[in-house]
């Protein structure tokens, strides 16, 4: 009877453990399955990261198309303007979700070592050369058009010039410029900012001096400034945009399906529409062309 006993509550006792065992893990499991819901909801409203040089910024075209984003597609932009080459080493670092940038060639090389999935043109605008309405130089009348003969001249003469020198788009196509005329910059008269475009633009309009700036910089900041175009028109001044999703391999941080919903809105009818407007109603033209296939 009390071998009947004692097997009898070694049965209990096996049941009891196996339930409560049983339970523990359907507790754990649904814990572990509360945490990635609750990491994947926390994903989900988080913004995306852009990052995206200072002339997107500071023309204004951000504030004008992002909110259409927004309420389209639910997701809130978290903008990083800086250079084009700081937000290209941001890829590089997994720190951002998206690129919007402007230096062709280094945005293809980006892609080919694998930080980036794939690069799409989104519009294009140009850039120019601005500087004080006395033109010291004489460029304006001599090479209205003719980015390389200006730069000759400017070095000839040692007429201030304030450069980007933040490795951004604007400075590697300065630099490429500059090299393309046979020229190296260097001088009191060659003025080294580290700043963004708008910065730049302000500290020439103080030293009366010349910079290369986008248009869409220089429209938008235009009554602000005692600075007249000098050169424009020269095929070398095509300024392209792209738009790059990074590398979602980089980390489990990077948000690559809001990034893709990103891609596909910028190159939409809808948002290349807003793009090709911008601008047209205070300064009676377009700041950016459109230009996604």
């Amino acid at each position: 009877m009390k071998k009947i006993l004692v097997l009898f509550l070694v049965l209990i006792m096996s049941i009891s453990l196996v339930v409560g065992c049983s339970n523990t893990e359907n507790q754990e499991e649904e814990a572990s399955t509360d945490e990635a819901t609750d990491e994947l909801s926390s994903k989900e409203n988080d913004p995306i990261k852009l990052a995206t040089t200072t002339s997107t910024r500071d023309s204004g075209l951000l504030d004008y198309i992002l909110p259409n984003f927004t309420d389209t597609n639910n997701i809130e932009v978290n903008v990083i303007a800086v250079g084009t080459g700081k937000a290209l080493q941001m890829g590089k670092d997994g720190e951002a979700d998206v690129l919007l940038v402007h230096a062709k060639d280094s945005e293809e090389e980006f892609v080919a070592e694998g930080h980036g999935t794939e690069r799409y043109d989104v519009m294009y605008n140009d850039f120019i050369l601005v500087g004080s309405q006395d033109d010291p130089a004489g460029i304006k009348e001599e090479y209205p058009e003719d980015i390389s003969k200006a730069l000759e001249k400017l070095k000839e003469t040692e007429s201030e010039f304030v450069s980007r020198g933040d490795d951004s788009g604007t400075h590697k196509k300065e630099l490429k410029i500059w090299e393309n005329a046979g020229i190296d910059p260097a001088g009191n008269w060659y003025i080294e900012a580290g700043a963004g475009m708008a910065d730049v633009l302000k500290i020439a309009d103080e030293k009366q001096a010349y910079t290369l700036t986008d248009r869409a910089t220089y429209l938008s900041m235009k009554d602000s400034l005692d600075l007249d175009i000098i050169v424009e028109g020269d095929s070398n001044l095509f300024n392209q945009y792209g738009v790059i999703p990074v590398n979602p391999d980089k980390n489990n941080q990077i948000d690559s399906e809001s990034a893709m919903e990103f891609v596909n809105w910028i190159l939409s009818d809808e948002a290349q529409e807003l793009i090709k407007d911008y601008g047209k109603e205070e300064y009676g033209q377009a700041l950016f062309v459109p230009n996604a296939n």
